[in-house]
């Protein structure tokens, strides 16, 4: 009895650490984590450099498997802290997590010079490391309700834009012709849609007085079009923070399914109704 009493606060205490970030212990993990993070993203760069791992091969190789172990430690201890761990296991940063842990492990149950390029394929798979930054962007689940909520506005932008394209590019068709490289239509939206994204490639470009003055005013019209998507999108996030204040959110963690993003007075999971841990 005393053994399992035991074991369900050590249990609670390290969900505490490794899911909170408004404890003390949780920050500390967190940014130990996110130091792990990007000093795991600097190797597999450096590793990239042909001069660099020539020379400090062994190194990098002692490094990135301390950076393995931590990885695989950091994952266990994520599973063992949860009620329900298939509920992390399975979710994006559980996925993540995995498949930022495996590919050294993977890379030495191959062996002979005729697969060293699946084993090179299989050790990039590190780059999935750097999704794991986005625990840290706390506004993250703030950022996909903006745009889940400005998503018909977009669109109806989106479809503006490009009705736009294909009128001016008709036009620049009709105005330079294949003397200038508009041989065709779907070419002329083509460089208008270059055009107005104002990345300006200079593969083509008008060559009449006519053209050049509609390619102005398309090079104007871009500016304003950069900034509409912004601003709907800027609009929409202020207003999620504004409910998030209301609300009141914070950064408990459910011990059971693992879901975050409950309110300060909550004494329940929303998803899966298990009693949330007490740390206030």
């Amino acid at each position: 009895m005393f053994k399992r009493i035991f074991n369900k606060k050590l249990k609670n205490q390290l969900h505490e650490i490794i899911y909170e970030a408004d404890t003390p212990a949780g920050k500390l993990f967190d940014v130990a984590l996110l130091i792990l993070i990007l000093a795991s993203i600097v190797l597999v760069m450096l590793e990239s450099v042909n001069a660099i791992d020539a020379k400090y091969h062994n190194q990098l190789l002692l490094a990135e498997w301390i950076v393995t172990i931590l990885f695989t430690l950091e994952y266990i201890a994520r599973i063992i802290s949860l009620r329900k761990p298939v509920n992390y296991i399975f979710s994006f940063y559980g996925i993540i997590d995995f498949l930022a842990t495996i590919p050294l492990y993977i890379s030495y149950f191959f062996a002979g010079s005729q697969v060293l390029l699946a084993l090179r394929a299989f050790r990039l798979l590190r780059v999935f490391r750097i999704l794991k930054l986005v625990r840290f962007i706390g506004e993250a689940s703030q950022l996909k309700e903006a745009l889940r909520s400005s998503r018909a506005k977009i669109t109806v932008f989106v479809y503006t834009v490009l009705i736009l394209a294909v009128i001016m590019g008709t036009i620049m068709y009709l105005v330079e012709g294949d003397r200038s490289g508009f041989n065709s239509i779907p070419r002329s939206i083509y460089w208008t849609i270059v055009t107005l994204t104002t990345v300006g490639y200079g593969d083509i470009a008008p060559q009449t007085a006519l053209g050049q003055a509609i390619a102005s005013l398309i090079m104007i019209i871009g500016y304003g079009i950069i900034a509409v998507p912004t601003g709907i999108v800027t609009a929409e996030f202020a207003m999620q923070g504004r409910k998030k204040k209301e609300i009141h959110m914070n950064t408990q963690s459910c011990p059971s399914c693992g879901v975050d993003g409950h309110r300060d007075d909550a004494k329940h999971c929303f998803d899966c109704g298990t009693i949330l841990n007490d740390h206030h």
